[in-house]
């Protein structure tokens, strides 16, 4: 069990941070609550005490032999505020300590992450911009913010993330500290490709395969939260859209391939992720194929879809890191990485990601466990865990051949 400290701070997306509380307590954490006092205009602090089971306080006076805005951050293993105001970030910044959130995060020694909820001008503001630089420079993570619906009429980048995703990326902090989450990805411009493209057949059937998206979904939200600016090519992907990041949603293989080409250029990273189906039907029927009709087929004729990854990597400029995914399974011929490997020399691409698919491992599961394997030889294994965590191995994996001046 982690003792997660959980800052709210005087915003409207306030409310949410309930549901986060709840899920942090429904993983197992202990948590304690640390509202400002403009926090709780938004949400009463019984609500906050009732879902924790701890006490709830403002100021640095309450409790005063427990020297609690001392005592909290000591002792936490994590420190979230979500969400974090414009004032918030200032505040923390400069170095405040006027009340116990502030104070709290003067003491603690453990992984902080801010999660930003403000209106988009107050967003793009510079001194916002460069408060949030000052606390990364310090360690810190600071989630961008999601793009959507605001107070009022408005809608732009300042939406509070969903608490799923807070969660999800909290978690991946906590097994990994703070460098789990680095801006190594700050100022890269990154494309992946996720989900399972359907060919169709006919108005109503299509070739499909068992591609969730999921794991796809990670690596773009782990990404944004490294710093890079994302493009999500989603092939059939029924979820939202992760914060930060910028979705493209297709559907054909060839709707991907045009997609994947169109938004490369200009890329540092191309991830294909996504599960491309190598056939599509010849032909496709106006109309639905009945059975017993005339119409009805004694076969199916395919024809092969163009190699998207091949055509990436041949197509790519200097500078650029391509990333292939694999599922496989062991056969008569080899097992999982002897098939991986030669995939990885067919295709030439930079790194292959290896998933391991027999008896439905990966499919719509939430966990995963992959090897990365690299055009110099190398085998990195990424240990089971959430499809995040994997992510973020993977990104580390990444990063370690992006050059620091921004080429390969």
């Amino acid at each position: 069990m982690s003792r997660i400290v959980l800052g709210v701070s005087g915003g409207v997306a306030a409310y949410k941070a309930a549901l986060l509380l709840r899920a942090f307590t429904e993983a197992g954490h202990d948590v304690r609550v640390v509202p400002t006092p403009g926090a709780l205009h938004f949400v009463g602090a019984a609500t906050f005490e009732a879902l924790s089971g701890n006490p709830v306080t403002t100021d640095v006076w309450s409790d005063v032999p427990e020297v609690a805005h001392v005592r909290i951050g000591q002792t936490a293993d994590l420190v979230v505020v979500a969400p974090a105001t414009a004032d918030l970030l200032a505040r923390a910044a400069a170095g405040r300590a006027d009340d116990l959130l502030t104070a709290t995060l003067l003491t603690a020694h453990c992984p902080v992450v801010f999660v930003p909820a403000m209106h988009t001008e107050m967003w793009l503001h510079p001194a916002t911009q460069d408060n949030v630089a000052t606390l990364r420079r310090r360690g810190a993570v600071v989630l961008p913010p999601a793009v959507g619906r605001l107070t009022g009429p408005d809608s732009g980048p300042g939406r509070l993330p969903e608490p799923a995703d807070i969660a999800a990326l909290a978690a991946v902090v906590l097994d990994g500290g703070a460098g789990a989450l680095p801006q190594d990805l700050t100022g890269r411009r990154v494309v992946i490709s996720a989900g399972g493209t359907r060919e169709p057949l006919d108005p109503v059937r299509y070739l499909g395969n068992r591609s969730s998206g999921k794991q796809g979904w990670a690596l773009a939200r782990v990404a944004a939260a490294r710093g890079a600016d994302v493009v999500l090519v989603a092939a059939n992907v029924d979820a939202p859209a992760p914060f930060g990041v910028r979705v493209v949603p297709v559907g054909t293989a060839e709707e991907l391939r045009t997609a994947m080409h169109a938004e490369a250029a200009g890329a540092d990273v191309v991830v294909m992720s996504a599960a491309v189906a190598d056939f599509r039907p010849a032909g496709v029927a106006a109309t639905k194929l009945k059975k017993g009709s005339a119409g009805e087929p004694t076969a199916v004729e395919l024809v092969r879809n163009p190699d998207v990854l091949a055509e990436l990597v041949a197509g790519r400029p200097p500078g650029r890191l391509v990333v292939g995914f694999a599922a496989e399974t062991g056969d008569d011929d080899g097992d999982v990485l002897t098939h991986a490997r030669a995939k990885l020399a067919r295709k030439g691409c930079d790194l292959l990601v290896v998933n391991d698919v027999s008896a439905g491992q990966v499919f719509g599961r939430s966990e995963n466990a992959v090897v990365v394997l690299g055009a110099d030889g190398s085998a990195t294994e990424v240990p089971r865990g959430s499809k995040d965590a994997v992510a973020a191995g993977i990104w580390t994996a990444v990063g370690a051949r992006l050059d620091p001046a921004g080429g390969r």
